[in-house]
């Protein structure tokens, strides 16, 4: 692979985002409990902060990073991703890990026990706001929403930031039926972004956003980083 080959060859595309948010009140946040399922524990259940959106269109379920490396819900991508989702119409649905914060178990980075969170997430989301469901998630949790949205009916979107290339095949970014938005940062050492384009050139249901100087955490962008998603979510973005 060519380090200098052109991001255009790729399907890629500089994110550059230069209009300014207009001034908004942070959306009110209400503590969630999700239960989760009996096999797990009597009594066991994570906990989430949700986002009601009046007349929502959908709603987005946000997982945070990887538990063992200190990602919650507190995380500010995470809250980005809330807040991108509120400024698009859509209700939303973060939550912490077992074993993180308030959350019941002990903090694991296995992945089935990922898909069961997240799966209880949405399912509490589900039944709560009406319409189809849009997968986010941020680093570890990335890999968690695309393992449950491409199995999963009810999700017609999928969210991913710094999904980690090396916990993931690229071919499975192909799966997904639905529109799907991947960001990463152009200095991610985590996110071979170059390889996620190769790999879904000329699938026009992918589209890959690349934000420059910043790496896997995005401090230097991430008011750059929530208007690109929102304006994908509600369809302003250009399409590869």
């Amino acid at each position: 692979m060519v380090e200098d080959q052109p991001l255009s060859s790729l399907g890629l595309r500089w994110a550059v985002i230069t209009d300014v948010l207009p001034e908004m009140p942070r959306p009110f946040e209400r503590p969630a409990t999700l239960p989760l399922p009996d096999h797990v524990g009597t009594g066991q259940a994570l906990d989430g902060l949700s986002v009601a959106v009046p007349d929502a269109k959908a709603s987005a379920v946000i997982a945070p990073p990887h538990p063992q490396m200190g990602g919650s819900m507190a995380s500010p991508v995470v809250s980005e991703l809330a807040w991108a989702s509120e400024r698009a119409g859509l209700s939303s649905l973060r939550f912490d890990w077992r074993g993180v914060g308030a959350s019941s178990g002990e903090a694991s980075g296995d992945l089935e026990q990922a898909d069961i969170d997240f799966a209880c997430a949405a399912a509490f989301l589900s039944e709560t706001v009406e319409g189809p469901l849009v997968a986010c998630g941020y680093s570890f949790g990335a890999i968690a929403a695309l393992r449950f949205g491409c199995v999963t009916k009810s999700v017609e979107r999928m969210v991913l930031v710094a999904p980690p290339t090396g916990m993931l095949d690229p071919e499975s970014l192909l799966a997904f039926t639905g529109s799907l938005l991947v960001v990463a940062g152009q200095n991610d050492s985590w996110v071979d972004f170059r390889l996620l384009g190769e790999v879904t050139l000329g699938a026009p249901q992918v589209q890959i956003e690349v934000l420059p100087k910043c790496d896997h955490f995005f401090m230097t962008q991430l008011g750059p980083l929530s208007r690109c998603i929102e304006g994908w979510l509600t369809g302003a973005g250009p399409s590869r």
